[in-house]
């Protein structure tokens, strides 16, 4: 079984679920995706996979949210992808794809759903 892991070392949720999947033997491709970040483009497939919008992944609680005014209901979901290809801390973590499906892991037992 192939499996991707967006993953931030320093969080504790990211680390759990990264933890649960080693539990049951998987080795996932982990991606460090503030090192390495996601373009548009595989943000626009995460969040089809994830059968969820922009708004539903961006991390509000970020300083780049404020800073950027990401709030304002009039940018599109273009200008909001655009902004987490940039500033990857504003994508919700973590995120776990297993072929065409994929979960946020929070809970991080949620990424067990698409196994």
């Amino acid at each position: 079984m192939a499996l991707t892991i967006w993953h931030n070392p320093r969080c504790s949720k990211s680390r759990s679920a990264l933890a649960l999947l080693e539990e049951r033997g998987l080795a996932p491709n982990v991606v460090l995706y503030l090192e390495t970040p996601p373009t548009e483009d595989e943000i626009a497939a995460a969040l089809k996979a994830l059968k969820k919008a922009p708004r539903d992944i961006i991390r509000k609680s970020e300083d780049a949210y404020k800073s950027l005014d990401l709030a304002d209901e009039t940018l599109s979901d273009a200008a909001l992808v655009k902004a987490m290809a940039e500033n990857p801390i504003l994508i919700e973590r973590p995120i776990v794809f297993n072929g065409r499906k994929a979960a946020i892991g929070r809970p991080p037992e949620a990424v067990l759903e698409i196994l």
